[in-house]
Parts: structure tokens; C-alpha cells; sequence
């Protein structure tokens, strides 16, 4: 990951879901299956799942750490969570004295005693970017933290920080966790990417499948009532654009013998500085779909016509 010692799988499980879309039970076996399938990267964060009536956020990393009590596998997982979105009261930002609190918070809710990526989940442009390394260089020194990361930050303000970090010896984010996938690409390519390439820093994208988009199950505006989220995706990838990305996702599926969701994680992972996309699944089959992600090869073909599908105008 970036230049830290941390080594992750090819794929990163994305946390969101355990506690809300997925049981507790469930969410156990499901992180069972991902260690048994060889994988080890775990995504969280402390306001996971804030949204959803009556939960104060702190579910996600409640359920993962009960698993990890119980199952005795902490050695086998690299851990990320995230620091800085609304958490109520006040808790928000990354204020040095609030990141103290909450990852000592996030700690108590994982129970461990370390975290392996901690990231910053939004930039906080009212506090100065030496403060905030310089606290989590003291997580760091105190054994809390091993590495650091950065989630929703701009290129202008990424490149900032790590010349800060260069400039007074501070830790450095090793990575960056953008919104990337086949239909948003835009923002991600246009500045993100060659900076990451070429300061070293390991991608970890979110909504790899578009928010479930592009596993192809919404396909018109009657399918918005498939999930809890399906008219948000509907309204925001249900046009021509979206529509032709799934045409081309459905050839490509057809030609390497693969589902939608497999050929849109694998074109992802063939993206220069990607280090592990984010995927989330709510069912075993949907787990071993992802496996099987991981491992597929596109050509350069297939790569070709999901690149013009996709093309933003």
C-alpha cells in the first residue's frame, strides 16, 4: 500500500453494509469466507452506519470487532477505518484533540489495539494539514496507527500534503480513497491518478460497481425498489450513457464467460496506480463473485470497448 509496509489482496471488502444491509450473523460468516478465499483487506469507518434511522454510527466497526474477538483473526487482516465525517455532538473533523477521541473510539468498537490504515474520510480545510499529520504521527509513534490514508481529498490539496509531510518529516498518506468505476471517471483520471502514480500513493476506490449499478440489475426506473438505495442509483447512472455501459459490460460478460460486476471490478484493477478496489457483498455468492473478479483477465479489447462505452463527452 503506497510505500508503507502494509501488503493488502487485490480486492478490499468494504464495511458499510455490517449492521445495516447485512446481520450480524451474516456479516461473521462473510468475513469468514473472505479470509478462507484469501484475502485480508477490511474498509470501515466510524460513521458507518449513520444514515440509516435510529443508528448513531459506529455499527460497522461494532460488528467487526465482535468477529474478531470471536474468531481470533485479527493477524490475518489488514484493518481500515476512517476518521472525520458527522458523528453528532460536534464529533467532526479532524481537529488533532477530536482524531485523539475517536480513534481511541474506533479502537474500543474494533477491539484491537491497533489500527492498520487510518484514514482522514473528508480534507478539513479549517485545520492546518501539519496539525493533522502531526497527530497522526503521534498515533502512529504510540502504536495506534501503522499507516495513513486519505479519503475524498482533491489533487491540489493531496499533492499539498504530501509535500507537507516531505517538507517536516511527518507521515504521509499512502493512500487515497476516491469515488472511481466505469461510469465516474472524470475527477479520478483527470488529476488524481497521475499523481498517485507518481507519488507512489496505493488507490482503494469506492463504489467499484457504481452503488450496485453496474451489476446490471438496474436496468430500468421500476427496478429503483430492488434495494434501499435503488432510486438514488436509478436517478443519478439511469440515462443513455449508464444504459450503453451496461450494453458493453454485457458483451464483454458474454466473450470471457463472466458476470457484469466481475468485468467492471477487473477493469478497474487494470487502471494504472489502482491498489485494491472497494467492494461490498451482501450474500456468499456475491462474495465468491468478487473472488472471481479478482482473478479475471480482460484483453485489450475487452479493455477497448469498455473504454469507449464509458468515455466521458
Amino acid at each position: 500500500m503506497g510505500r508503507s509496509t502494509l501488503e493488502v489482496s487485490p480486492l478490499c471488502f468494504g464495511g458499510n453494509v455490517f449492521g445495516w444491509t447485512v446481520d450480524e450473523a451474516t456479516s461473521f460468516s462473510l468475513l469468514d469466507a473472505w479470509l478462507d478465499a484469501g484475502m485480508n483487506f477490511v474498509d470501515t469507518a466510524d460513521m458507518y452506519s449513520r444514515w440509516v434511522p435510529g443508528h448513531q454510527g459506529g455499527e460497522s466497526e461494532t460488528v467487526i470487532g465482535k468477529w474478531l474477538r470471536q474468531s481470533g483473526r485479527r493477524h490475518q487482516v489488514v484493518l481500515a477505518t476512517k476518521v472525520g465525517k458527522e458523528m453528532g455532538d460536534g464529533k467532526v473533523g479532524l481537529r488533532p484533540e477530536y482524531i485523539r477521541e475517536a480513534v481511541d473510539a474506533s479502537l474500543r468498537r474494533l477491539q484491537t489495539d491497533h489500527i492498520d490504515l487510518y484514514q482522514s474520510h473528508d480534507d478539513d480545510p479549517d485545520v492546518p494539514l501539519e496539525d493533522v499529520l502531526g497527530t497522526f504521527g503521534d498515533l502512529i509513534t504510540q502504536g495506534k496507527v501503522r499507516a495513513i490514508g486519505a479519503s475524498n481529498y482533491s489533487a491540489p490539496r493531496l499533492a499539498q500534503a504530501l509535500q507537507i509531510s516531505r517538507e517536516h518529516g511527518l507521515p504521509r498518506y499512502e493512500s487515497l480513497q476516491p469515488l472511481y468505476n466505469l461510469y465516474d471517471r472524470d475527477v479520478f483520471e483527470k488529476a488524481l491518478q497521475p499523481l498517485c502514480v507518481e507519488q507512489q500513493v496505493g488507490v482503494i476506490n469506492f463504489y467499484s460497481l457504481a452503488a450496485g449499478f453496474l451489476t446490471g440489475k438496474y436496468r430500468t426506473e421500476a427496478d429503483a425498489g430492488k434495494s434501499a438505495r435503488g432510486a438514488k442509483v436509478t436517478s443519478t447512472y439511469m440515462n443513455d450513457r449508464g444504459l450503453s455501459i451496461l450494453d458493453a459490460l454485457d458483451t464483454v460478460a458474454r466473450e470471457v464467460g463472466a458476470q457484469s460486476s466481475e468485468v467492471a471490478i477487473a477493469w478497474i484493477m487494470r487502471q494504472p496506480g489502482i491498489a485494491a478496489p472497494i467492494a461490498s457483498a451482501t450474500s456468499l455468492a456475491q462474495l465468491q463473485s468478487l473472488v472471481r473478479a479478482a482473478e479475471l483477465p480482460l484483453d485489450d479489447a475487452a479493455m477497448a470497448t469498455l473504454d469507449q462505452a464509458s468515455a466521458e463527452s
